[in-house]
């Protein structure tokens, strides 16, 4: 398929790969500090060396979905798994790969996002994508990893759209650099604490005994609960003037990269603050949410000792509010299926509230 044709130029409901293009800030603009370590170069999960993000989108009268990847280059032919390791804050959800990827502690394959009822098709995508790659010829078993959250408050989830063409787009349109947030990929159809929710990251480096290392988070908001943003409360109730939205499933997806060379033991630690951060943004972590975080490395060295670990413990839980935290800011307003609206955060009012709180 020619590039025009994904982008969307000969049919108006091709999904495409381009990021959404925003004014909106992030978390830093706001002039709120990074904590307990600095924030990468990029801050976003691409500054961990080899990591790339590809998102496809489809947005359309009645669907708001996509597909997020997370591609590690250090998979290779000659390297075919890196160390990882799963933390389920609540296990309603359909993480696909999860059983495999607990008990070996490795991943085999890049990690994808999309929309609850095509996770499945994602899966079988990503299998046939990667098993016509070099290396894989002889390939018998292979474990697609791919998470989901529920996009069925703005799109026709029924209707299943994402596509193996969706799949190959946003994995080969991975890239490093600055990451798109808000509502791409598989954040196209989230909603988060009553607002737009979506794609959001962010990095630290962070140092572990006597070297440096970068970990980068990126995350697939849509829970519920009330935002915090800096210990500053911001309702939707308050801040809309309108009703707030109200997702059909509660689900959060994270996923962490680093290049400290932790093992899946010790990313396991990393996963669990990952999955604790979100009560900082305010979720209820309600009944029917589905919280899970993966986490993996693509260092080569020998693990540290467990003392060293704290600073990374904390980094992670820093880096993951504000991933959280960007994909609500960075989201517009999008109406979607039914005529049901989302609305991005009123920056204005975000702004006043955290003045008030004494962020300037």
């Amino acid at each position: 398929m020619s590039d025009s044709e994904l982008l969307g130029a000969a049919r108006p409901d091709a999904p495409t790969t381009r990021p959404a293009a925003t004014t909106r800030p992030r978390l830093g603009d706001l002039g709120v500090p990074s904590g307990s370590a600095p924030r990468g170069p990029g801050n976003a999960i691409t500054d961990v060396p080899g990591v790339r993000i590809g998102h496809c989108t489809l947005l359309t009268d009645t669907l708001s979905t996509g597909v997020t990847a997370i591609v590690p280059d250090a998979l290779t032919a000659s390297r075919r798994r890196l160390p990882a390791g799963l933390a389920v804050g609540n296990g309603y959800g359909k993480l696909i790969g999860a059983t495999q990827l607990q008990e070996l502690g490795v991943i085999e394959t890049p990690v994808l996002l999309t929309s609850t009822l095509s996770a499945f098709k994602a899966a079988d995508a990503l299998l046939g994508y990667l098993l016509e790659q070099p290396g894989h010829e002889t390939t018998t078993t292979l474990n697609p990893v791919v998470g989901e959250t529920n996009d069925g408050y703005l799109s026709d989830i029924r209707s299943r759209p994402v596509s193996d063409e969706m799949v190959r787009a946003a994995l080969q349109s991975a890239a490093s650099g600055p990451v798109a947030e808000g509502g791409v990929g598989a954040g196209a159809g989230t909603v988060a604490l009553g607002y737009k929710g979506g794609i959001g990251t962010s990095s630290r480096v962070v140092s572990i005994g006597e070297a440096q290392y970068t970990l980068g988070v990126i995350v697939q908001s849509n829970y519920s609960g009330t935002l915090r943003i800096d210990g500053v409360s911001m309702p939707a109730s308050d801040l809309l003037a309108e009703e707030p939205a109200v997702g059909v499933g509660n689900s959060c997806m994270i996923v962490v990269a680093t290049d400290a060379p932790l093992d899946a033991r010790q990313l396991g630690r990393i996963a669990n603050r990952a999955i604790f951060a979100l009560r900082a943004t305010g979720s209820d972590y309600a009944e029917g949410s589905g919280d899970y975080a993966i986490a993996f490395s693509v260092g080569d060295d020998r693990a540290p000792d467990d003392g060293l670990l704290s600073a990374a413990f904390l980094a992670t839980m820093e880096a993951t509010e504000e991933a959280l935290l960007n994909s609500i800011l960075q989201a517009e307003t999008r109406q979607g299926f039914q005529g049901r609206t989302a609305r991005g955060i009123p920056i204005d009012q975000v702004v006043a509230r955290l003045r008030r709180g004494g962020v300037q």
